[in-house]
């Protein structure tokens, strides 16, 4: 049961509800309140079986809990408000022999220990007191029908953690509908509950204590214990007359007294708190799935921009695209076409001539050419970045829940990463060096002939990346640009099998870098939504976790006489 139950939790701590679709506030709190129930009662209880018997005092605004509290006790342990309302810490009043079971990694671990009652509700005052038996806590928990937001929020938080609730209302309050509908929520996960009816004038005692028990009945509370204190004066400490709270005493000195006693009603009530998180935990699925398929199409919107921009870099980047203005020039000065229209042999013999002339202008030219085509193919990297980043912003920003995730952290994703420019940089360079290597490692039994060394390493790597760009490019821009002279020249140096494979290679390389550096700017998008919304698979996880803790219930917690 504990393995399948931290498993549980694992699971749905794990699901993000982030995205603003419908249901996702239900989802939220849903999934909110699954996590608390198992943080603050049912995993420190399973792990503590023995641990004393923690019963919660709650109910309604000034039916008299703090007062029946310490009155149980003997002495002022908590103190009762006299305006309404009253925000203060819990009470919890335990034996001193059980002082280490209610340390803050055993139970609500959210709440800080303190000695004395302070006003802030996330604190939790401890009170040791002989007069309460060992094997049983009291915690006296704030009004459930508080106008103020926190003392609501803390009594449902305790009321979660209670083995047992003690629920205490009035002649004047019995009736309203808030203490109900608590009433109703521990009659669905069958917890232990008992009811007071307090301050009730024994004029009317008959008859409201009539209808409450009706009311009980009809909403599945019939075993609830019914006890009553009738209306009567306190003493100077605030306390009421030791006659008037016996019975509630004596049953409760009973139940600690009797470990079997004890042993059910904690196994009823975690019983009934794991079948209600099973059931809860398989709507917090069906809100995961939910927003999956939004999330899809969320993915599918970013992946359709960047597959479009690949796409685009890739078509760009052989067609001849690149190869315009300052490129062209420089090739053209480089390759020395001053005739284009001649023979080929004519050409590479003229091509050859001119770059034996000087080896330091060869050198000079061959790295303006590498520059420019380097510049080139940077300012082509950044364009479909930012071709793709603006296609994903739009395609969000015409989906309610996508364009809400642009309001935060997805602010900055209609432009490409401020870092891109540096790092197209030296992807285009490295591209450059690439094309070197492969020249290089091809190029060893060639070196000695004489077009390689007309042409040198740098020389013939630069050659091919003209031709890497060119690859598609229309026959009349190469013959405008020079561009067929690259190609010609180069099958010239390396024959037409090796160079197209030596192409190949190079275009391979220079797609696969770009590539890389699209799908880590794709990755933004990414990240935006992993941190707001589980992925499809959370869901079918978070129903299998339930259903292995629903079986681990049914071999821990329901004895073989249970129906």
């Amino acid at each position: 049961m504990l393995a399948a139950l931290l498993k549980l939790r694992t699971e749905l701590s794990g699901a993000a509800l982030g995205l603003d679709i419908p249901g996702a506030t239900d989802g939220r709190e849903a999934q909110r309140a699954l996590l608390t129930q198992l943080d603050d009662y049912v995993l420190p209880r399973l792990v503590q079986l023995d641990a004393p018997l923690l019963t919660v005092v709650g109910g309604s605004t000034g039916a008299g809990k703090s007062t029946l509290v310490n009155s149980l006790v003997g002495r002022r342990v908590t103190e009762s408000g006299v305006l309404r309302p009253t925000t203060r810490s819990a009470v919890l009043v335990h034996n001193p022999a059980d002082t280490n079971w209610f340390q803050p990694d055993r139970i609500l671990p959210d709440l800080a220990r303190a000695s004395t009652q302070s006003h802030d509700t996330r604190s939790l005052t401890l009170v040791a007191a002989h007069t309460v038996p060992k094997g049983l806590a009291l915690l006296d928990a704030p009004d459930v029908d508080s106008i103020e937001t926190e003392n609501r929020r803390l009594a449902t938080e305790l009321l979660a953690a209670a083995d047992l609730w003690l629920f205490v209302t009035s002649a004047a309050r019995y009736a309203d509908q808030v203490p109900w509908d608590y009433l109703r929520e521990a009659a669905d996960r069958s917890a232990a509950v008992a009811i007071v009816l307090d301050r009730t004038p024994d004029s009317s005692m008959g008859e409201v204590r009539g209808h409450l028990a009706r009311m009980l009945t009809a909403r599945g509370l019939k075993d609830s214990p019914l006890f009553t204190v009738l209306e009567t004066e306190v003493d100077d400490d605030g306390l009421l007359p030791p006659s008037s709270v016996a019975p509630i005493l004596n049953w409760l000195h009973d139940l600690a007294a009797d470990p079997e006693v004890r042993s059910a009603i904690v196994t009823q009530t975690l019983d009934g708190a794991v079948r209600k998180i099973v059931f809860g935990a398989f709507d917090v699925a069906d809100a995961v799935a939910d927003q999956g398929a939004v999330l899809g199409a969320l993915v599918e919107d970013v992946d359709r921009a960047y597959t479009g921009a690949e796409a685009a870099f890739a078509k760009a980047a052989s067609d001849g695209t690149l190869m315009h203005g300052e490129l062209a020039a420089r090739w053209r000065d480089f390759a020395g076409s001053g005739d284009l229209l001649r023979g080929a042999d004519d050409r590479i013999g003229r091509i050859r001539d001119r770059i034996v002339d000087s080896v330091r202008g060869r050198r000079a030219r061959v790295a303006e050419v590498q520059e420019s085509l380097a510049h080139n193919v940077e300012l082509l990297l950044l364009e479909q970045a930012e071709a793709g980043a603006h296609g994903a912003y739009q395609a969000w920003e015409q989906n309610a829940a996508g364009a809400a995730l642009l309001e935060g952290p997805g602010r900055e994703l209609d432009r490409a990463t401020r870092t891109l420019r540096s790092r197209a940089e030296r992807i285009a360079a490295d591209w450059i060096e690439a094309c070197t290597e492969i020249v290089r490692a091809e190029g060893g039994e060639r070196r000695m002939t004489a077009r390689f060394l007309a042409l040198g390493t740098a020389g013939s790597a630069v050659t091919l990346g003209i031709c890497v760009v060119n690859e598609l490019a229309p026959r009349e821009d190469e013959a405008a640009t020079g561009a067929a002279t690259a190609r010609e020249l180069f099958i010239d140096v390396f024959g037409e099998t090796s160079a197209r494979r030596l192409l190949d290679l190079a275009k391979e390389d220079l797609l696969r870098r770009a590539g890389t550096v699209l799908r880590d700017e794709r990755q933004r998008f990414y990240d935006v939504l992993a941190r707001t919304a589980a992925p499809p698979a959370a869901a079918d996880s978070i129903r299998a976790a339930a259903r292995a803790a629903e079986d681990a219930r049914h071999t821990d917690l329901i004895p073989e006489d249970w129906d």
